[in-house]
């Protein structure tokens, strides 16, 4: 890591004072730094650049998840389509990848982000390991063939670039975006509370150097404006929005702004509920599910909200492994099976959405 180093004896400095005022305690990670070290260091060794042998089971950083893109663009020419929906604020492309067989003109479609929060590296991971499994299984799994011919999929690697980009070159633990506030010499915005429904209410702060910094005004980071302007543009065709957060191992859904049952509760719960059901098949990991407000916490101006209130039926935020003993810092050891498992509730929410649900 470049400018944010945890000191090395940190749990030396502290237990002496723990012990001396009684205070209970448990040791998570006993070597912080250390553990980010091992996510982002090493990486001549173990082949995380080599394209055609691509590493799933870790963590890539913006440039190689940009270069992995470009390659599938290239090798997958007729499942896979990527383009640019703008810029962000620091001048990095927003790239998108489109999946899906061209079988007919028009096809019903599911928005799929991940990394609107920078520091939340599985996020990404998945994104990439959902592309992957698409491209591996189409020709012998069925319900795989089902989605890719039926419908099309938008798939957003890294929604926050500016953010995840510092997040592996100066603080893995940042959260928002880069853009600049000039009065008080703050970075960033959180992207998650950044648009236009219900902005800046509770859950969310006016202040700048806050981590749920919600912005100057509505859709004020070029980013969240680029995907809102997507999305609003295509919502006729957009029946189902995913984000991919993390860490909670929850299945969210609207409302996230206020406590309030949305009009096709019916379907989505019962969407949720197989899906919660079919990742827990895997590992037997049971994801809490349930609106956002009431089995996380209220929050304003999220993109879950904004999506469901423009029009797209389904719209879920997924919480990822694990609850908090790693945290942000999930070992590269638990990405597979973390994706593995979501990968299940995935086509089970994408399988649900072809069928009709009164």
């Amino acid at each position: 890591m470049a400018d944010v180093r945890v000191p090395r004896n940190t749990t030396q400095i502290l237990l002496p004072f723990l012990q001396q005022a009684n205070i209970q305690y448990t040791i998570l990670i006993s070597d912080l730094q250390q553990a980010i070290e091992n996510q982002t260091g090493g990486r001549s060794h173990r082949n995380r650049r080599s394209l055609s042998a691509y590493n799933y089971e870790v963590y890539h950083s913006l440039e190689e998840i940009e270069d992995w893109m470009h390659y599938l663009n290239r090798t997958y020419s007729d499942l896979v389509h990527m383009f640019s929906v703008g810029k962000s604020y620091e001048g990095r492309p927003l790239y998108v990848l489109k999946l899906g067989k061209r079988s007919r003109p028009y096809k019903k479609a599911v928005w799929i982000d991940c990394g609107i929060h920078a520091r939340e590296w599985i996020g990404p991971a998945f994104c990439q390991w959902f592309v992957k499994e698409a491209l591996q299984t189409y020709q012998t799994d069925p319900d795989m063939r089902k989605m890719l011919t039926q419908l099309y999929f938008y798939i957003m690697p890294v929604f926050n670039v500016d953010g995840y980009h510092f997040s592996w070159t100066h603080d893995r633990f940042w959260r928002k975006t880069r853009s600049k506030n000039m009065r008080f010499h703050c970075h960033g915005v959180d992207a998650n509370r950044n648009w236009k429904v219900k902005w800046c209410d509770e859950g969310a702060s006016l202040h700048p150097c806050d981590d749920t910094y919600c912005g100057p005004f509505p859709e004020s980071e070029p980013e969240v404006k680029a995907v809102a302007h997507f999305l609003r543009k295509h919502r006729k065709q957009i029946k189902a929005y995913l984000s991919f957060h993390a860490y909670a191992q929850m299945l969210l859904y609207p409302y996230s702004y206020k406590y309030a049952t949305i009009p096709n509760f019916n379907c989505v719960e019962s969407a949720a509920y197989n899906a919660v059901n079919a990742l827990q098949s895997a590992y037997g990991v049971r994801y809490r599910y349930g609106p956002a407000s009431s089995t996380l916490y209220v929050s304003s101006g999220s993109s879950m909200d904004w999506a469901y209130k423009n029009g797209i039926p389904y719209a879920f935020a997924f919480e990822l492994r694990d609850t908090g003993h790693f945290g942000f810092l999930l070992p590269e050891t638990l990405i597979k099976p973390t994706c593995t498992e979501t990968m299940l509730a995935v086509k089970n929410i994408t399988l649900h959405l072809l069928k009709k649900c009164h």
